[in-house]
């Protein structure tokens, strides 16, 4: 078994300190579960609404760790091929095609099934790099069943079976991290090997502390008034509640615009970077009294 990494979080509160210094700001669950996950050489399977701000976490565990970043961005289809490994067949085949006569098929056999030859998806490259790196396996909710019986050897043991190479154990064990919208019920074998934690939206003081974090120029009152917006916008039930993410965009674009103040008409001249759909925009201009 590989032995555990010492480059992530000495603590939750080494935790906090080095996601702050990458701006994320982490409530007081998330530190400490980022610090076990790390110290446990745990996956960390994340659950919570879209925008919440579960890739950004696996994105500032490897920033604040000087770590590689691999993504395995999953969906419906995805299959071994993309999300492991697979052979390059045409390398492959100019391979047999220089053979000389001579060579006895066993010994071509042995020469086109190598490393040589091997093309390394997001998982096989994690798993063989022998830096600091953190394994993003993003929205897995949204891949079939049978992918996460993939996932299994990997979460578990941290190494792959290649039938004609064998076991692959890690060199340096990744800090993976998992998440999900939820839009599914995972299995419990996956459920099983991970630390779990459920992120939701932030309270209105720590969104407002993350606006004026990642928005240069975003004053105190402006933030407040943004947080306070939003919080009505997430109360009715829209097909898509503005994220964080919209949330910061929006507040970039009140600076752009040099809008000070987050009145009605500016609301509604600016709604469609955080409101996608038409419903919403008409839900949203009715329920907050936006025109007359």
């Amino acid at each position: 078994m590989t032995a555990l990494d010492d480059t992530w979080f000495s603590s939750p509160d080494d935790a906090l300190e080095r996601l702050s210094a990458t701006g994320y700001l982490a409530d007081p669950a998330t530190t400490t579960t980022a610090f076990l996950a790390g110290t446990l050489g745990k996956p960390l399977l994340i659950e919570g609404p879209a925008g919440v701000g579960k890739t950004e976490l696996a994105k500032a565990v490897a920033a604040s760790s000087g770590a590689e970043l691999v993504r395995l961005q999953c969906y419906e289809g995805l299959d071994e091929a993309r999300a492991l490994y697979e052979w390059n067949y045409k390398k492959q085949l100019l391979r047999i095609q220089a053979t000389g006569p001579d060579q006895a098929w066993e010994q071509t056999h042995d020469d086109i099934f190598t490393d040589e030859f091997l093309l390394r998806r997001p998982l096989l490259t994690a798993i063989r790099r022998e830096e600091p790196t953190v394994l993003l396996i993003d929205e897995v909710d949204k891949t079939d069943v049978e992918v996460e019986g993939l996932l299994l050897e990997v979460l578990s043991d941290f190494q792959v079976t290649i039938p004609e190479l064998g076991t692959v154990e890690a060199v340096r064990r990744p800090f993976v991290v998992l998440t999900s919208n939820a839009t599914r019920e995972l299995s419990e074998a996956i459920k099983r090997r991970c630390l779990y934690l459920h992120l939701d939206y932030p309270d209105p003081q720590r969104e407002q502390e993350i606006l004026l974090s990642r928005v240069q120029g975003l004053d105190d009152r402006l933030a407040h008034q943004l947080v306070e917006v939003v919080a009505r916008l997430r109360e009715l039930e829209l097909k898509k509640a503005p994220s964080i993410a919209e949330s910061i965009d929006w507040a970039r674009t009140l600076i752009a615009l040099q809008i000070s103040s987050l009145d009605p008409a500016a609301i509604n001249a600016t709604l469609g970077v955080v409101l996608k759909h038409v419903s919403d925009h008409d839900r949203a201009i009715r329920e907050l009294k936006l025109k007359a």
